[in-house]
């Protein structure tokens, strides 16, 4: 159920020290190959750690041979030294494997501006322990090693006609377009070439991790990745490649967005009936931002007020009085004024599904988010210490 389940990859999690805790901080994932094929998507965020600036240009042939991932330490904004670190990270993992330090991949996560020379020694000295221990089972030791404020880890595996992909990724803050704070790793057996593992990637991300948005809030060090071994031998359709990466992808974001820091409900917010797909994102993502209208959820209350004043500030398409709200399958507003009692409205499950219909065309799209608790709050004041 995670990185090593599809054939012709290797893993492995171990601990270094950059957590105080002493848990698992350092992780390592090799493609075996036959093929050595990647892809990634990165963070839209102009502030860019340094493990992106690096992993950027080392993506763009199409080349992929291993991905080196840290928790415990951002290394953003940690100037040249950082990314020094970062260079020697792919060098130290070059030499051991055997391969071009061009072609390895490299992904950090903690607090921004960790990233001294204790650090680097750390994840030199973990880069070096993590591939002694490689093994084809050191799936789930890797997806504990990149975990920060993660409760628990998010692995996901997808099987077809004789292919798979595998998958593990960490989140827990942070969450917003641009990847939300997270490190993803997905592997396949399956036969690709790069542009066809470029394109069902940016088309997987697009409508899964980029529709997470549970704080609104953008991080400097996201990235996905996706390393093709062509060990299965078979070639899928790309159309059926693409959808079982969909799948996969869809569900990392969900464990993702069921771990968000300090929520108490998962929130479903489905645009229908817009005048574009795009437009339909505006409007989900207008609420999903609104912090009146998530306060409101964690209070258990069906303010739909909330939910128009929010798709109000958008560029939208639609009649503010003549859109229908429905939350947990239950009417609260038609035509833009009152419907069923909110008292019919049970918001204690931890599952909250917000439908909003905009009359306007056929387009539609869902996002993802969370209420704002009293937790999130706290996790957040308290995170740097």
């Amino acid at each position: 159920m995670s990185v090593t389940a599809p054939q012709g990859f290797e893993a492995a999690g171990v601990a270094v020290g950059l957590k105080s805790t002493g848990k698992p901080d350092v992780a390592v994932v090799v493609n075996r190959g036959p093929l050595k094929i990647g892809a990634a998507v990165f963070t839209s965020n102009r502030a860019k750690a340094n493990p992106i600036l690096w992993s950027q240009e080392a993506v763009r042939d199409g080349v992929v041979e291993a991905v080196v991932l840290n928790s415990g330490g951002a290394n953003c904004f940690t100037g040249p030294f950082g990314f020094q670190t970062t260079h020697q990270t792919a060098e130290k993992a070059g030499e051991l494997l055997g391969v071009s330090a061009g072609d390895i991949l490299i992904c950090s996560t903690g607090l921004i501006g960790t990233g001294d020379e204790v650090f680097r020694s750390k994840v030199l000295a973990g880069t070096e322990k993590g591939i002694a221990e490689l093994s084809a089972d050191g799936g789930e030791a890797a997806s504990l090693a990149i975990m920060t404020t993660d409760s628990r880890p998010k692995r996901s595996a997808v099987t077809r006609d004789g292919w798979s992909i595998g998958g593990m990724a960490k989140g827990a803050g942070m969450l917003a377009p641009g990847l939300a704070t997270m490190l993803v790793v997905i592997t396949t057996d399956a036969v690709l070439d790069a542009a066809q593992a470029d394109a069902a990637l940016r088309q997987a991300t697009g409508r899964t991790f980029d529709r997470l948005d549970s704080d609104g809030c953008m991080s400097t060090n996201d990235q996905v990745t996706l390393m093709v071994s062509g060990a299965s031998g078979v070639t899928p359709d790309p159309d059926a490649f693409a959808a079982a990466l969909a799948e996969l992808c869809q569900d990392l974001a969900q464990q993702l967005q069921g771990d968000a820091e300090g929520a108490s409900h998962d929130i479903t917010i489905k645009v229908i009936n817009a005048a574009s797909e795009q437009e339909a994102v505006e409007v989900g993502r207008s609420v999903a931002r609104n912090n009146l209208f998530k306060a409101a959820i964690f209070g258990n209350d069906p303010n739909w007020g909330r939910v128009l004043a929010a798709i109000g500030t958008t560029q939208a398409e639609f009649d503010p009085y003549d859109v229908d709200v429905w939350m947990n399958g239950v009417r609260v507003c038609s035509q833009g004024g009152p419907d069923a009692p909110r008292e019919d409205v049970d918001l204690t499950p931890r599952a909250t599904d917000l439908v909003i219909d905009l009359k306007v065309g056929a387009a539609e799209a869902t996002i993802l988010t969370n209420d704002l608790t009293h937790d999130y709050v706290h996790e957040n004041s308290a995170y740097s210490s």
